[in-house]
């Protein structure tokens, strides 16, 4: 039996040139048509493309996902009767790369350096160490695994928040969000990578941003419904020393009347902390359909009452 992909992404060209070199068997890639919706029994899709078009999917039996986030599918009212499954474990390292980029260049002032550079000043001034300062990581899941293990290069204790408090390796520690205040008055860098959930909204809302130290340094690269932007905002601007730097907002692009564009200490970056490269996505699926014709169970399923 012949599987029929639907393509749904931005890049449509690109991926099916890609799946296509992978000469992957029993699999024919529809065009562009109308009939295709009906027709086709696996989707490779942007949620947001996908989700207007799920009431014509006839035929559909899995969904492999391009992207990690997949929120805007689980509303209570879409359908879960096909697989869902999404992209993990090629995000770890450009996330660490962003977050540590950031919090290095933070940490050695190199702002001031080149401030002073400009002025041809010669004034060394003393900086922080990352070397025993405290980690906190909402978020234990691959990406926050990887930032774990490179936070320990640079000897920092890392503590991480999860659902259940359940013990990951890499970690010094793990608690649950019911815990949160008790490691936020400790913590020197907090990374949000939590998932869109109805237990996880809200979690940086003004109470638990009131209880982060005066000078730390805060960063969300997972979800922007997690962050109480307005809050932050307010804080910010009393607590100068705080630093934000933030890759995901609740409405994306980021209006441009929003007051967080003027807060001198804070970075905003238009969501791309971890861009899904077509060659990395395209080899998810790959094995993914491998598995699909073995009947395999699939790597990377979401479930849908979870909503990861």
């Amino acid at each position: 039996m012949s599987n029929k992909l639907l393509l749904l992404t931005r890049e449509n060209e690109q991926y099916r040139q890609l799946i296509e070199s992978c000469n992957l068997p029993e699999l024919t890639i529809l065009g562009d048509s109308p009939n295709s919706i009906l027709e086709a029994n696996i989707w490779f899709a942007e949620p947001a493309l996908a989700l207007p078009l799920l009431g014509h999917a006839n035929e559909l039996r899995w969904m492999q996902s391009t992207f990690a986030g997949v929120d805007k599918l689980m509303g209570k009212r879409q359908r879960k009767d096909y697989q869902l499954t999404n992209v993990k474990g090629i995000f770890g390292p450009l996330m660490s790369e962003y977050v540590f980029g950031y919090l290095l260049s933070h940490q050695r002032q190199h702002d001031l350096y080149q401030l002073q550079q400009q002025q041809k000043l010669w004034l060394p001034t003393s900086f922080k160490s990352l070397q025993g300062q405290n980690l906190l990581l909402l978020g234990t899941g691959s990406i926050a695994q990887h930032i774990a293990v490179t936070a320990k290069h640079f000897g920092m204790t890392v503590t991480g928040i999860n659902r259940q408090g359940r013990q990951v390796p890499g970690f010094d520690c793990v608690d649950t969000l019911a815990h949160l205040d008790r490691h936020l008055v400790i913590a020197d860098a907090i990374v949000s990578v939590l998932p869109s959930t109805t237990e996880t909204a809200g979690t940086l809302n003004r109470h638990a941003l009131t209880q982060l130290k005066h000078d730390a340094v805060l960063f969300n690269i997972g979800r922007g419904d997690v962050l109480d932007l307005n809050e932050l905002t307010v804080l910010l601007d009393q607590r100068p020393q705080m630093r934000a730097i933030l890759d995901v907002f609740n409405q994306e692009p980021l209006p441009s009347e929003h007051p967080i564009w003027e807060c001198q200490n804070a970075v905003i970056t238009p969501h791309i902390a971890a861009p899904s490269f077509p060659e990395q996505v395209v080899e998810v699926f790959s094995q993914n359909y491998q598995n699909w014709l073995s009947q395999k169970p699939l790597d990377y399923v979401v479930e849908f009452e979870r909503g990861y």
